[in-house]
């Protein structure tokens, strides 16, 4: 038991440990539209370009809250200009945007004389040094954060399944994916402190990607991500006392070694069904199409 209790023992570990539970619930409950709806590229994209606000915030002494969440708009307005202006796919706006926003943030934190620290407590976090302060910004963004997952919910998961059935039901499809980026936006600035910008997007994909292999029903899938980014964070912390790992890395990498786990597990499974059933289709690996399917036999 003492293994388990011990690299929680110290109040900066346990602070350590409640800022990647909140940042991992954030995560994985905006993940999940970004994993349903295909968004995976565009959220990597998106957690990269907030470098440059956060950078800038270090560099200028502002609130990095302000930098990241100015970089969020100037990024999802110059994928929109790409978008729009131009006959390129949205993806080359996002590859663009996502190259220059983390060159630029890497450039504007070049200019300060702790270089390398502060370029790294950005990129990867700095679980361990998560203040009482800290918790309570991130504890108010988590909060907003869900309530606004909620409100939204409906819009979203017919959002997921058809943008032009949203259209019809009068839905407003491009306010909802507007707010959705706002959403996703909140999450990353509430978390970065915690698990870095690079290392979030294991938390953001991580765990609802891990959900759609083992849940049939959006909902289920919500709170399976939620369980899993929350086990994720604990593990995450554990390993990295005992092995001498950082810890913002650890707890991101764990959720991906989880979804292969998972992978593997419902694939030999299927695979040992069809076996035994012959002509029989499995339904164990389920993918992220199959989490639609509920969607289309008009059962959220």
């Amino acid at each position: 038991m003492e293994w388990f209790l011990e690299p929680f023992a110290l109040g900066f570990q346990q602070r350590a440990l409640l800022g990647g539970l909140i940042a991992g619930v954030m995560a994985s409950v905006v993940g999940v539209w970004l994993v349903l709806r295909g968004m995976s590229f565009f959220g990597d994209a998106f957690v990269h370009g907030v470098l440059p606000g956060i950078a800038a915030a270090v560099v200028f002494d502002f609130s990095p809250y302000l930098g990241a969440a100015v970089a969020a708009v100037v990024m999802v307005a110059g994928i929109e200009y790409v978008h729009r202006t131009t006959t390129l796919k949205e993806d080359t706006g996002i590859g663009l945007l996502f190259v220059g926003m983390l060159a630029l943030g890497v450039v504007i934190i070049s200019k300060t004389d702790s270089y390398t620290g502060s370029l790294t407590s950005i990129l990867f976090g700095d679980a361990l040094g998560v203040t009482r302060r800290d918790l309570v910004s991130q504890g108010v963004i988590a909060v907003l954060v869900i309530i606004g997952s909620l409100l939204l919910y409906r819009p979203l998961l017919v959002l997921s399944f058809s943008p032009q059935k949203a259209q019809a039901l009068g839905m407003r499809p491009k306010l909802v994916h507007a707010l959705l980026l706002v959403l996703i936006a909140a999450a990353v600035i509430g978390s970065f402190r915690s698990v870095g910008t690079m290392l979030l997007f294991g938390l953001l994909v991580g765990p609802p990607a891990t959900a759609a292999l083992i849940s049939r029903t959006v909902p289920r899938m919500i709170v399976y991500s939620i369980a899993i980014a929350s086990v994720s964070v604990w593990v995450g912390l554990l390993l990295s006392y005992h092995l001498g790992t950082a810890g913002s890395a650890t707890m991101a990498l764990v959720p991906i070694v989880a979804f292969f786990a998972v992978l593997t597990t419902t694939r030999f499974r299927g695979e040992l069904r069809r076996r035994a059933v012959r002509g029989t289709p499995s339904h164990d690996g389920l993918s992220l199409a199959a989490v639609l399917d509920p969607l289309r036999e008009g059962r959220p």
